[in-house]
Order: structure tokens, then sequence, then C-alpha cells
């Protein structure tokens, strides 16, 4: 007779209750690990330590007892489905045959950052989510129900996002997967974005979300990240925080299934009069249990972010543990306080033997355990995962990446584009630019084949007609600690030799300038050069050509505003969205439509 665990008519709850029981210690520590994977060629399972990856496959999911992974790099489709699906009959092995969580990042756009995102590649692309809040409810549901399909189709059941911090700092290099700097914009988008990953409820047809990043994550000191030590600190300086706090409060009442706190240390935050520790937010007491437990009523799964407990060495770099206010504190003192803190997974960490250690020697009572593993588990049994984990390698190469699902996010793009400056009072509107076998294009920053819509490509500005140059937004390159040099930070400042090479295109022909607005950069010094100025938010060459001839229409409004200048950005209050002096361009702005 099969286990009551196994009876696919009992409740999810009575299921776990039954199953918590059975379980070892080793069993359930390895469910409160959740770490990076790597998938092998054709879909082999990576039996090395790899790239990033700190273990066999076999040895985490065999030895450790470890059910969740983070997915980073996949092969097409088809390998990623096969992938998913050895990693199940490999699960398969251990005791209780407890099916394996995929987890990933966000990987239907256009970043390329193994901290954050992953280019889409197989999978559909879209603009990055600040340009899905640039488009209306609609669009952002419309990505997210087609993100779930494709993530199913290969086994992955639970998104790590979505990112719902307010961008009120500026310089913060973590803007490009938010929503942007509006509270009200953030909490209408992310409403859309979990209805199409989770539906009306958690079940089969389901990518569970973890909502990240408690209790928001912009208020960085200087805009600094918190990834590094540099970027630990995070300041209240205009009193803010309850505004930060709106989105999660509206991911809770539509029941996302989970949420991660950021690394970030709070510094003179206050809570009811008390002083908040200044730890990180995943060793934060105060943050985790007393606010998101009890205020706010969140009985879901708390994740921590990547590595608080150990180093990460990779790639013959090193990126501290985001230990951040308790850096003294040993491996096994930080495990303790996460777990005091109230949350239920360690995030990037495998070190299962070290909380079972913990447990033996009676410094964590096992039945703190039991809290965490009744969470995991029962969200396991909601997704259906104990009664069918395996895919369809036929139907994941029909799905993912299909010719429909492409073109919605190919439209996405080009409408995600938001027109800035067309013209002028004396000229009038430039766009909708023709296509003009005779005129000629000269093309800087993007793909000359994409523009050839527009006219003959030439080598020169001054043989031109046209002028079409895309620049990515400014950023000051650094690269000493891992993953560094992925994060753009520092001045909003357009360099002036490349002012000055704009200038001089200016002079000799028609000047159309496309910024990617990752970060608001500072674009005041380029109006004055450009005819058409646009910000674009992940959108390829061919989506922009399609937006700027009118086949798409750009409807984009901007997600946050546009500082007149790094003086006017530094003299703001990182906590406060929008509220650099006199912008060049308010939030909500697009040339033709009313401000928001």
């Amino acid at each position: 007779m099969a286990a009551p665990y196994r009876d696919s008519r009992l409740f999810p709850v009575e299921r776990t209750a039954d199953l918590l029981g059975r379980l070892s210690v080793t069993e359930e520590a390895g469910l409160m690990f959740h770490t990076v994977i790597e998938s092998g060629p054709n879909g082999t399972l990576v039996e090395t330590a790899g790239a990033l990856s700190k273990s066999p496959t076999s040895t985490v999911v065999l030895d450790k007892h470890m059910n969740h992974f983070n997915v980073h790099g996949l092969g097409t489709p088809r390998e990623a489905a096969r992938w998913a699906n050895a990693l199940q009959r490999l699960a398969r092995q251990t005791e209780h045959g407890i099916p394996l969580t995929l987890s990933t990042d966000p990987r239907h756009a256009f970043t390329e950052n193994a901290g954050a995102s992953f280019a889409a590649r197989g999978f559909s692309q879209w603009p990055e989510p600040l340009g899905l809040a640039a488009l209306d409810d609609a669009d952002v549901r419309a990505h997210a129900e087609i993100a779930r399909r494709e993530y199913l189709a290969v086994g992955i059941r639970m998104a790590l996002h979505p990112q719902v911090d307010l961008a009120s700092e500026p310089r913060w290099g973590r803007q490009f997967q938010t929503f942007g700097a509006d509270r009200d914009r953030t909490v209408r988008a992310l409403a859309a974005y979990l209805e199409g990953f989770q539906g009306s409820e958690l079940g089969r047809d389901s990518v569970a979300c973890v909502t990240k990043h408690f209790p928001g994550a912009g208020p960085q000191l200087d805009g600094e990240d918190a990834h590094f030590p540099y970027g630990r600190e995070q300041v209240y300086p205009g009193g803010r925080f309850d505004e930060h706090l709106a989105p999660f409060r509206a991911a809770i009442a539509a029941g996302t299934a989970g949420i991660m706190p950021y690394y970030g240390m709070p510094v003179g935050l206050e809570l009811d009069g008390e002083p908040v520790e200044e730890v990180g937010f995943g060793y934060n007491k105060a943050i985790v249990t007393q606010l998101l437990r009890e205020r706010l009523g969140f009985n879901g799964i708390v994740v921590t972010d990547w590595e608080l407990i150990h180093d990460n060495v990779a790639q013959g770099q090193v990126l501290p543990a985001k230990a951040w206010g308790v850096e003294h504190l040993s491996p096994a003192e930080r495990i303790i306080k996460v777990l005091d803190a109230g949350c239920d997974q360690f995030g990037g960490e495998e070190c299962v033997e070290l909380l079972v250690d913990l447990v033996r020697s009676g410094h964590v009572p096992e039945a703190r355990l039991d809290v965490s593993a009744r969470r995991l588990l029962e969200l396991k049994f909601r997704l259906g995962l104990f009664d069918d984990p395996f895919v369809d390698e036929d139907e994941a190469e029909r799905v993912v990446g299909s010719a429909g699902h492409r073109e919605a996010g190919f439209r996405a793009q080009a409408a995600s584009v938001t027109v800035l400056r067309d013209g002028d009072a004396e000229t009038g509107p430039f766009l909708p630019l023709t296509t003009d076998a005779r005129r000629r294009v000269y093309v800087e920053g993007g793909s000359p084949e994409a523009a050839r819509e527009l006219g003959e490509i030439v080598s020169r500005p001054e043989d031109a007609d046209l002028a079409l140059v895309r620049l990515p937004a400014p950023f000051d390159p650094r690269d000493d600690l891992l993953f560094e040099s992925l994060f753009h930070q520092g001045s909003l400042d357009f360099r002036p030799g490349l002012l000055a090479r704009l200038r001089h295109i200016g002079s000799v022909t028609t000047l159309i300038v496309d910024v990617g607005l990752e970060r608001p950069a500072i674009l005041t010094p380029l109006v004055p050069l450009a005819r058409v100025l646009v910000g674009t938010y992940g959108t390829s060459d061919e989506a922009l050509v399609a937006a700027l001839t009118g086949r798409i229409p750009p409807r984009g409004r901007l997600p946050f505003e546009i500082p007149r200048s790094m003086e006017a950005v530094r003299s703001s209050l990182e906590d406060v969205p929008n509220d650099t002096v006199d912008p060049l361009f308010a939030v909500g702005f697009r040339v033709g439509g009313a401000e928001l």
C-alpha cells in the first residue's frame, strides 16, 4: 500500500504532514538549501564542479539531499527538457523520491548577468521588466503568461522574480529588472505579473513566484549595490520606508509563493519606535519575523538572497559572503542567525552538513527545521511535482520560442520604445520615418542590416542623410570582485569625447539617438544634438526600426524620471522616488502623451 504522501487524492497539507514525519534530519536540512546548478552538453547531468556550481549533480541530490536548484546555463529547449527529466529521475533514487524544484532568474530579455538575469537565447525575447513597466498591464500579463508556458515546458517551476524594488536611487545598478520608480505603477504591474505566472491560485499549471527584494532594495546609499561590501548600507533620509513596502503588501495579498530579502543592512531605521538591528535583511529578525511574518501576515517561503554564509570564489575572483553587519560571525553562527530571523532557505549555499551538525549538537532544535520543511514540501505538493515532475521534449521544442511567442515579444520590444524628443516647434515631428531607398543612412552602435529598411547604408556620417546612433547608459567600469563588472554603477554622465563625436554627427546630418535606459542616464546634453531622441529598455535593432517607422507604434512611458544633472542626483534622497530637482523628463513622460 502506497504511503499517504503518494496519494494525489489527499490535500497538500495532509500529504505534507505524512511525509514530514518520515524524513531524517539530513533530508529536512537538504530541503532548506537552494543553490546554483548547471546543465551539461546535450541535456546531460554535470558530474564535476562547474563554473559556478560547487559540486557534482549526484552529490548534491543523492548525498546532500538537496532538491531546490537555481539553473543558470541551459541548452536548446529540447536539451533543457531532457536535462530536467534526468534530474527528476536522479531525485527518484532518493529514499522518499522528493522531486526537484527548478528555479531561475529572469531569462526572457537581453541582459546577461549571472548575478541577476540571463539573455533569452531559446526563449522568446521581451523587453526587460523596466520596458514592460513602460507599457500597459495587459502587456505585462501577456509576457508573464507566455513566460510561464515556456518555463513549464522545460520543467522550471519557480521564478526568482518579480523584482518589485522601487528604483528610488538613480545610480543604483539593479533597476533594469524592476518596474521602475513609481509605487502605483509597480503595484499594478506586479499584480498582472503574478496573475500570469501563478494564476488565481497555485496549482499544476503554475510557476511559483519569489517576489524580491524585501523590504525594498532601492534606497542604497549613493546608489551602490549590496552585492558588494561598499554597497552594504540602505538608508532612509526621506522617511519613505513604508512606500517601499507597498509592492510587498500587494504581493502578499496576491498570493506570492515566496519572498526574498535583500543583502542590504538598514542604517538608522526604526519600526514602531524601536531601532532595527543594523544587519543584512536576511539576518534581521525585526524585518523577517516581526514585520514580514507577524505584521504583514506572510506564511509562504522566505529564501535568502545568494551566499550569505560563505565567500563565493569562482572564475579566479572572490565575492565575500554578503554577511553585512555580521562579518565577525562564523558560518555556523550565521546559519543560526538566519534561522532565528525566520528564513526558510539558504540561497546559493549547499552546506547541509553544517546545519545537520548544528541540530545534532543541540544548537538548532529539530522542530525549527520542521517549520521550514513543512512550507517547502507543501509548495511542491501544490505544484503537483510529486505526481508528475516530468516534461515532454517534443512539447518543449514546440512551445519554447515558438513563432507566436517570438512575435509577441518583438511587438512588446518595439512598443516599449519611449519617444523623448521628436523634431521641434519649427520643423514639426520627424517620426514615423518613411522607407526611402534613396536615403543614405549611417549607423553606429547597431546593426546596419536592420537599418537597411531605412535606406542605403553608408560608412561615414558626412555622406549620410540620416544617422542612427544607439548608446548604452553610462556607467563606471569596475572589475575587482566576482560579478562586479556585470553591475553597471556610478556616474550617469556621458563622456565628453562621446558628446563631441555626437555633436559632429549632428552638425553634418540629421541625428537620431537611442539610449538604452538600464538606468536614468543624464540626457541633457543630447537634447540639443538629436532631432529624435528615444529611450529603450531591451529592444533589438530590428524592433527599434519597427518603432521608428511606425510599423509598430512606440507607446512606452518613462518608468522613472530622467534627472537634469548629476548634481541633482547627488542632492536627491535615496529612498524618495523621482525627487531630483527640475527633472529633464518626468516619470510617465512620452512625446504625444500626457504625463501620468
